[in-house]
């Protein structure tokens, strides 16, 4: 049995965590071995997340008066929470993954920036690309009309070069 004590260190824990977060998932982790937990969790940390298991009853509270306070209707059942401190995306693509390999558990749902998403929307979001993924085709849009100009303008002085090479050649033969 929980003592008062233990309750409201696991509330703040929670509420630790819902505080640092960029997106909060629920999922049903029904079947999951402690092995298989501990896999999950390893895989998030390294995504800069983390991962929880809790009683609803202490989760509703954790999440009171915060943006993931729309998750506290979808705490029913055994449910854990993911949660991402950095990208948004890394979370439900470990998740995701994860699900896919044991064929257990399932995404009930999740919310970021305050918003509540369903748990298509939440597997929707582990096929976005990462930021980092955004950034480098951000930077390869912007770059390439640079490489373009800086190639065109190579040509043309490879081509004058030869030019010049050319008439050189047939006035000293």
């Amino acid at each position: 049995m929980s003592t008062k004590a233990f309750k409201q260190d696991k509330v703040s824990l929670i509420k630790e965590k819902v505080d640092k977060a960029q997106v909060a998932i629920v999922t049903e982790y029904k079947g999951y071995s402690v092995e298989e937990i501990t896999n999950l969790r390893r895989a998030l940390q390294k995504e800069d997340g983390d991962y929880m298991v809790t009683k609803n009853t202490l989760a509703k509270l954790a999440v009171k008066d915060t943006p993931y306070e729309v998750l506290a209707e979808t705490f029913k059942g055994p449910i854990a929470i993911a949660f991402g401190f950095g990208d948004q995306v890394a979370p439900a693509k470990a998740l995701s993954k994860f699900i896919k390999d044991t064929k257990k558990g399932e995404i009930i749902a999740a919310a970021m920036d305050g918003r509540l998403m369903s748990a298509a929307e939440a597997k929707a979001l582990a096929t976005l690309p990462s930021k980092e993924e955004i950034y480098a085709k951000m930077l390869g849009c912007v770059n390439s009309p640079a490489t373009g100009i800086v190639g065109g303008i190579n040509g043309v002085m490879a081509a004058l070069t030869r030019a010049v090479a050319a008439v050189r050649d047939q006035k000293s033969a």
